[in-house]
C-alpha cells in the first residue's frame, strides 16, 4: 500500500509539473511556429547583406582586437578577436580557449590548472558556451562567413527581409536566421530556424546598440518572447 501510495504522488507530480509546461509549449507552438521561408538569392541579397554591414560599420568591428562582456550575468568573456583566443569564466571555472587550435587551451579549477577528462569536457563546454553567447553580440557581423548563404525573403506586409543559413561552422551547422532590418539598414530583429529551439520562427529582437570605445556597435539586450538576455559590462579595444 505504501508502495501504490508513493507511486501515486510521483506520478501527480510529474503530471503537476509537465502538463502546464506541455500547454504552454502547445500554445506557443500554434502562435509562433512558422516554415522556414524561401529566399531569392542574387545580388540583391548580397548588397542588402553589406548595406546592414555598413550601417553598422563592420570596419570599426573588423578592426577590433578585444571584446569583454558578460552573458545573462552567467558567463563572463575576455576575447582577444585577432589572437583567436577566449578567456570563458563561469562558476569556478575558466578556461583559455584557443579558438584555432582546442587542443591547446587551459583550463584551470578554483584558479588551479588542470589536464584530466574533465579538462576535455570542459574545453567542450567553454566552446558550445562561446559559440552561443559571442553570436548573441556579433550576430550581424557573422553573415558573410565561411559557409553562409544570403537570399532575400518578402513578407507578407511587402518589406523584404534577410535570410541567411549557416551550412557549416558553430556548433550547430544548418541553422537559419531571417534579419528583420530596418530603414537606416540596421538590424532591428530575427527570426530563428535553429536545432537547438523546439519553436522555428521564433523572433528576438536586435534594438538596443551601444557603440563602444572600438567603434564597434554591440547590442546590450535581446527581448525573446517573454524572456531576457543581457550583454552586460560590455567593452571593446582596437
Amino acid at each position: 500500500m505504501k508502495l501504490k501510495k508513493t507511486l501515486k504522488i510521483i506520478v501527480g507530480v510529474i503530471v503537476f509539473i509537465s502538463l502546464p509546461s506541455l500547454l504552454l509549449y502547445g500554445i506557443l507552438h500554434l502562435k509562433y511556429n512558422e516554415d522556414l521561408p524561401i529566399g531569392i538569392k542574387g545580388d540583391r541579397a548580397e548588397m542588402m547583406a553589406k548595406n546592414m554591414l555598413i550601417a553598422l560599420d563592420f570596419e570599426a568591428y573588423k578592426n577590433t582586437n578585444y571584446i569583454e562582456w558578460t552573458f545573462k550575468n552567467r558567463r563572463h568573456y575576455e576575447w582577444f578577436k585577432k589572437e583567436n583566443k577566449c578567456i570563458v569564466y563561469w562558476k569556478d571555472y575558466k578556461v583559455a580557449l584557443n579558438l584555432k587550435n582546442y587542443s591547446n587551451s587551459k583550463v584551470y579549477i578554483h584558479n588551479f590548472k588542470t589536464d584530466n577528462e574533465q579538462s576535455n569536457e570542459l574545453i567542450k563546454e567553454a566552446i558550445d558556451y562561446f559559440n552561443n553567447d559571442s553570436f548573441w553580440l556579433v550576430a550581424p557581423y557573422k553573415i558573410f562567413d565561411k559557409g553562409t548563404e544570403r537570399s532575400i525573403v518578402t513578407l507578407d506586409n511587402g518589406e523584404e527581409a534577410l535570410l541567411v543559413t549557416y551550412t557549416a561552422g558553430g556548433s550547430t551547422p544548418g541553422d537559419s536566421y531571417l534579419w528583420h532590418i530596418d530603414k537606416s539598414g540596421k538590424p532591428k530583429s530575427f527570426q530563428m530556424w535553429t536545432s537547438l529551439l523546439p519553436i522555428d520562427g521564433l523572433e528576438a529582437s536586435w534594438s538596443d546598440w551601444t557603440v563602444t570605445e572600438s567603434g564597434a556597435q554591440l547590442p546590450t539586450f535581446h527581448k525573446l518572447l517573454f524572456l531576457g538576455l543581457e550583454n552586460g559590462d560590455i567593452k571593446s579595444v582596437k
